[in-house]
């Protein structure tokens, strides 16, 4: 009897039982399909956003007419779109986009820049991708025209950032960030 117990215990320790713990997984993400449409409903200037997003105007800063944010409901975020008239200042409008910037530093393990150059629009500026786990804003730009227009933009998640399970949908929507670059033209009549 006793070697029945020990020959059952041999057996029962055999490590080829195929279990093995499962990785901590993340809900799946459904993407939408790319769709967009134009807004043509600022006095400054014009854009095309995604089917799946809504502007809305700017609730923190109701006095500016040209400030929006293009919210993102399925994925928690938004876009926020600030809009100065250059009036011999830019100067002062690039150092204070470099300073929202730069308070992304501490918890940033890289800052990549992409020039952006649309001579035909006049539209110029700097796109900011920005890596790192805590990190409030992945993805930072600003469009100016030199003379009379600046936007900057900055994308929020509603929620607490952890940039690794939200790269999918980050790298999603920095094809939607790009398309507003690439769709922006300034109005000849800055209100």
């Amino acid at each position: 009897m006793l070697a029945l117990v020990g020959m059952l215990m041999l057996v029962s320790c055999n490590n080829d039982s195929g279990y093995a713990p499962k990785p901590r997984g993340f809900f799946r993400i459904d993407l939408p399909q790319k769709a967009y449409q134009i807004y043509d409903s600022l006095p400054a200037y014009r854009f095309e956003y995604p089917a799946y997003a809504q502007v809305t105007p700017d609730f923190r800063s109701p006095d500016q007419k040209n400030w929006v944010n293009i919210e993102f409901p399925q994925f928690k975020g938004s876009l926020h779109i600030s809009y100065k008239k250059v009036d011999n200042n830019l100067g002062v409008y690039l150092e204070d986009a470099h300073t929202m910037l730069m308070k992304h530093l501490s918890k940033a393990s890289a800052i990549h820049d992409s020039l952006i150059s649309d001579p035909e629009h006049q539209v110029y500026g700097l796109l900011y991708t920005i890596q790192g786990k805590g990190v409030a804003s992945p993805v930072q730009f600003y469009l100016t025209d030199s003379t009379r227009h600046f936007i900057r933009g900055a994308l929020y998640f509603n929620i607490r950032p952890n940039n690794d399970s939200l790269a999918p949908v980050i790298d999603f929507l920095m094809k939607d960030i790009r398309h507003f670059i690439g769709t922006t033209e300034w109005k000849s009549a800055v209100k």
